[in-house]
C-alpha cells in the first residue's frame, strides 16, 4: 500500500490530533501532505506549531476554501472525525471521484499487528482503557488508540507484526473505512447522540455497524443483548457474536445475577467475580466489564489475567469519577455524559439525594428519558448553557419543577455547595457535550474537579 501514496498529494481536513497523525505518517511513507484548515481565525504558523517539527517544512498549508484546481492533483483525502462527509467540501471532492479515508482506515493500511475496536454510544473510554490494560497484561506489544485521545495514524508504523491495537472507534471515524479490519470487536450499546451530524438513528446506527466491516465468521463481535439495536443486529452481524445482559439471564454469554457476573456456555453457567470485588460503581460499568472479559476471552487472554486487571481498575477520569467529600457532601465528576442516556447511567449510580448540574451545547438531543429516572434521587436540577431552556419545559413536562438556572459554570458550582446538606451528592453529568462553554467535556470535568477541591472543610 506505501507505493500506491509515494510522491503522491494527500489532503487531511483539519488540523486537531487526527490531522497532526495522519500528517506524520503521510510523512513518514514519502507522501506529500496538503493540510486544509477552513477556520480562517487561525494562521499559517498556528498551524506548522501543531504539526512535528519534521513535517513543518513538507506540509503544505491552506486555510479557509481549497479550489478545485488544488483538488484536481490530490489522490486521497483524509478527513478529521469532525469534518461531516455531507459538508460543502467533503461534496466538492466526492463529485471529483477522490477517495475518501478516515484517519482509521489511513492508520489501519500502513500498521501490523491484530485489531481490537469498540464503538457505542456510551461506554467506549471505560471499555477501551480497561481493555487496553487486560491487553498490556497478556501481551507484550499493546498500542491503545483512537478517540481515546491517540492518533492511531501518527503510531501506525511503530507497530510489529505481534502488537495488538485497541481501538476506541467513534462513529465519525467509522463513516469512511474500507480495508479497516477488527478480529474482535464491540458494539456496547446504541442510543440516541450525535443526530445533528447523522440526521436519523438508522444512519447513526449503521455507523455503528461499520466496526464489524470485514469481519467474518472466525471474528468476534461483542454486542448489549439489553439495546434493542446491537441485539437487533446480532442476527445480521457477520461475525461470531458473544453477548452480554444485565436484565437476562442468557444460556450463552455474559449476565448478572444479583450480585454476580456469571458466564454462560451451552446453558452451564460459572460466576466468575462479585461486582463489589471491582472499583468501578454503576450498572453502566457493570456492563463495560462483562464486554471487556469477553473481549479479551475473545483474544485468548487466561481468565485469571482478566480478573486481577479489573479488581485493581480505577474509574476513567470525567466518568462518574468520585472527587471527594466536603462538608459531608459526595461531589462526582460525571463530565463525560455528553448525553441524556450516558448521564442516565451517572444517576443510576448514585444512592444519595442528589443535586445535578446539566445543560451544554445542543447536538438535538431528546431529554425525557433522561428527566423521567430522577425519581427520588435527584432533588435539585441546576442548569447552566444553551440547552437549560429546553431542558427545563421538558423537566416541566415531567412534573419536575425544582430546577434553577445559572449563567455561569462558577455561579452553577457555588448554588450547589451552598445548597447541598451533609448526606448529599453534587454530581457533574449534563446530559449535553461541552463546546458551547468549553473546549471539551475533559476541560469542563477540570474544572469541576478544581473548584470542589478548593471548597474548605
Amino acid at each position: 500500500m506505501t507505493a500506491d501514496l509515494k510522491g503522491k498529494r494527500v489532503l487531511v481536513i483539519g488540523s486537531g490530533l487526527s490531522g497532526v497523525g495522519s500528517v506524520k505518517l503521510l510523512d513518514q511513507i514519502g507522501a506529500l501532505p496538503v493540510m486544509l484548515e477552513e477556520n480562517t481565525k487561525v494562521t499559517e504558523n498556528d498551524i506548522k506549531n501543531k504539526l512535528y517539527e519534521e513535517d513543518r517544512d513538507k506540509t503544505e498549508i491552506i486555510i479557509g476554501e481549497i479550489t478545485d484546481d488544488t483538488l484536481d492533483t490530490i489522490s486521497l483525502v483524509v478527513p478529521s472525525p469532525a469534518v461531516p462527509l455531507d459538508s460543502p467540501t467533503v461534496l466538492r471532492i466526492k463529485e471529483k471521484n477522490i477517495p475518501i479515508w478516515s484517519e482509521i482506515e489511513l492508520a489501519y493500511n500502513f500498521s501490523k499487528g491484530t485489531m481490537v475496536a469498540i464503538t457505542g454510544t456510551n461506554g467506549k473510554t471505560t471499555t477501551t482503557t480497561l481493555v487496553g490494560d487486560i491487553m498490556k497484561a497478556h501481551f507484550e506489544s499493546v498500542y491503545v488508540v483512537g478517540n481515546i485521545g491517540v492518533s492511531f495514524a501518527e503510531n501506525a508504523l511503530s507497530m510489529k507484526d505481534d502488537t495488538v491495537i485497541v481501538g476506541e472507534i467513534s462513529s465519525f471515524q467509522l463513516e469512511a473505512v474500507d480495508n479497516f479490519h477488527a478480529k474482535v470487536s464491540a458494539i456496547l450499546n446504541i442510543t440516541p447522540d450525535h443526530l445533528n451530524r447523522h440526521h436519523t438513528m438508522e444512519c447513526y446506527a449503521s455507523m455503528k455497524e461499520n466496526i464489524t466491516h470485514n469481519q467474518t465468521a472466525d471474528d468476534t463481535c461483542v454486542l448489549n443483548y439489553d439495546n434493542e439495536y446491537t441485539r437487533d443486529f446480532g442476527k445480521r452481524c457477520p461475525s461470531r457474536v458473544v453477548f452480554f445482559s444485565t436484565k437476562e439471564k442468557l444460556s450463552d454469554g455474559f449476565y448478572l445475577d444479583g450480585e454476580n457476573i456469571v458466564m454462560s456456555t451451552n446453558g452451564s453457567p460459572m460466576t466468575i467475580m462479585n461486582i463489589h470485588d471491582m472499583n468501578l460503581v454503576g450498572l453502566c460499568n457493570v456492563e463495560n466489564v462483562m464486554a471487556a472479559i469477553a473481549m479479551s476471552l475473545a483474544m485468548g487472554v487466561p481468565l485469571s489475567t482478566i480478573l486481577e486487571v479489573i479488581r485493581n481498575f480505577k474509574a476513567v477520569e470525567h466518568r462518574i469519577e468520585y472527587v471527594a467529600t466536603k462538608r459531608g457532601v459526595d461531589y462526582y465528576n460525571d463530565s463525560k455524559g455528553t448525553n441524556p442516556d450516558a448521564a442516565i447511567q451517572g444517576i443510576r449510580a448514585m444512592s444519595k439525594p442528589t443535586i445535578l448540574i446539566g445543560g451544554g451545547y445542543d447536538k438535538g438531543s431528546e431529554y425525557d428519558e433522561w428527566i423521567e429516572c430522577f425519581g427520588d434521587t435527584v432533588k435539585l436540577l441546576v442548569l447552566i448553557g444553551q440547552t437549560k431552556e429546553k431542558i427545563a419545559e421538558c423537566a416541566k413536562k415531567h412534573g419536575f419543577t425544582n430546577y434553577v438556572f445559572k449563567d455561569t459554570y462558577e455561579e452553577a458550582l457555588e448554588f450547589c455547595t451552598e445548597s447541598a446538606q451533609p448526606g448529599d451528592a453534587v454530581l457533574l453529568s449534563p446530559a449535553c457535550a461541552s463546546w458551547d462553554m468549553f473546549p471539551n467535556y475533559e476541560t469542563r470535568g477540570k474544572r469541576f474537579k478544581e473548584y470542589v477541591c478548593k471548597i474548605a472543610e
